[in-house]
């Protein structure tokens, strides 16, 4: 399958240089002289590098034959994270490595998608967002109402992040696991 430049679209996967890519950021421009040209970022499956590559108008690029499987977190143990497929009970580890940022939103019982490419693990495709008990934090002090103020706090998984003074221990908060930040607090 091929995919030309005209469907270019952020979080399209491509094929380049046998090695699957990841659109990150793409510009359709059309210089007053010349040709129509895309500008895109590319992050790579398997080596994580970003790349900026331009591609004339109407090129074409191959579609990579990745496979994605609905798997089930189960546990860490040392570097590697085990998933297990819900249907064949096939269980698989990825090195921490190889999860990049999304080690950070996996809690136990969590079901995501991993995805392959010729046979081989890439990684895992988080949901965009979460929901993690906050199980370290400082409380709020009074009369400290500066505009968006906020403090750390620690979840449940261990990562560290900025949340607003009324977030308390205890409480469940929804991440953007895109960009690592808090949204909101669920009310129960």
């Amino acid at each position: 399958m091929v995919i030309s430049t005209s469907e270019f679209r952020k979080g399209v996967r491509v094929l380049m240089d046998n090695e699957p890519f990841l659109i990150v950021d793409f510009q359709h421009v059309n210089p007053g002289k010349g040709g129509a040209f895309v500008r895109t970022r590319l992050k790579s499956f398997i080596s994580g590098n970003v790349l900026d590559r331009t591609f004339r108008s109407g090129e074409k690029l191959d579609v990579p034959d990745m496979e994605e499987k609905q798997m089930q977190f189960l546990y860490k143990e040392g570097t590697d994270y085990h998933f297990m497929n819900e249907n064949t009970y096939e269980q698989i580890f990825i090195d921490e490595k190889s999860l990049g940022d999304t080690k950070n939103y996996l809690k136990e019982g969590m079901v995501a998608m991993i995805l392959f490419y010729q046979g081989k693990t890439l990684g895992v495709d988080m949901q965009n967002f979460v929901e993690l008990l906050i199980v370290q934090t400082e409380p709020g002090v009074k009369g400290n109402t500066a505009q968006n103020a906020t403090k750390p706090a620690v979840l449940e998984t261990g990562y560290a992040i900025q949340v607003p003074l009324f977030v308390e221990e205890g409480d469940t908060v929804r991440i953007d696991t895109r960009t690592g930040d808090y949204m909101d607090r669920v009310l129960k």
